[in-house]
């Protein structure tokens, strides 16, 4: 009980929280009220956090799969309705939608993510990134073929946007791509290509010996 207490002071203060302020968000849910956004950005990530930090510490060899979960499932925005997937490619006019389609805990999708995570930063300025679980937003499964492990696509201005990537399927990135520095050049051609108006641009990188459809 002792580490218990000693673990939960040290995750809080790390993580930028205090334990009060997790005990009254948890309260909070507990007796039906919502969070805001932030709040619940907040307590989420405090209570990864504070669960990673003590796996670290009673099963080291699992913290490293674990951290990769917790960043995926919390520090990258999700969709949770075809709504709000739709508005989000509606209403952004100046940046490409990435968006990938696919279900949190495939191990495909983590390692995806952690690259979208690591990247998300640096294309800020001409692209933003979401997450869609297929089986919580199911809409757009039939109407994008949304039957692989793990599908990234790319939309501007309400337009879904092809990537010849040289594997025959032009609609969709259908596996993990692991290389960061790759898909920042996709995305980037991607984002000349959509303001000059073209629905199909060519990625920098043939993946055809690699990803052949």
């Amino acid at each position: 009980r002792g580490r218990d207490e000693r673990m939960a002071r040290t995750t809080t203060v790390e993580s930028g929280d205090t334990g009060e302020n997790v005990r009254g968000r948890t309260e909070r849910l507990r007796s039906g009220h919502r969070l805001d956004a932030h709040d619940f950005q907040r307590h989420t990530q405090t209570c990864a956090y504070s669960t990673y930090a003590y796996l670290l510490v009673i099963h080291p060899k699992y913290s490293r799969i674990l951290y990769k979960s917790i960043n995926m499932s919390y520090l990258l925005p999700h969709l949770n309705s075809g709504w709000e997937v739709d508005q989000a490619i509606v209403n952004e006019e100046d940046r490409v939608i990435v968006i990938r389609f696919g279900r949190d805990q495939n191990q495909t999708c983590m390692v995806q993510d952690e690259v979208l995570m690591s990247i998300a930063e640096k294309v800020k300025n001409f692209a933003v990134i979401y997450l869609v679980d297929i089986d919580e937003v199911p809409d757009f499964n039939e109407m994008y073929e949304l039957y692989d492990e793990c599908t990234t696509m790319f939309f501007f201005r309400n337009k879904h946007i092809m990537v010849d990537l040289g594997t025959g399927n032009n609609n969709k990135i259908n596996w993990a791509l692991a290389e960061k520095q790759e898909f920042i050049d996709i995305i980037e051609m991607v984002y000349r290509g959509a303001r000059k108006g073209r629905g199909l641009v060519v990625s920098p990188k043939d993946y055809s010996t690699k990803y052949r459809y």
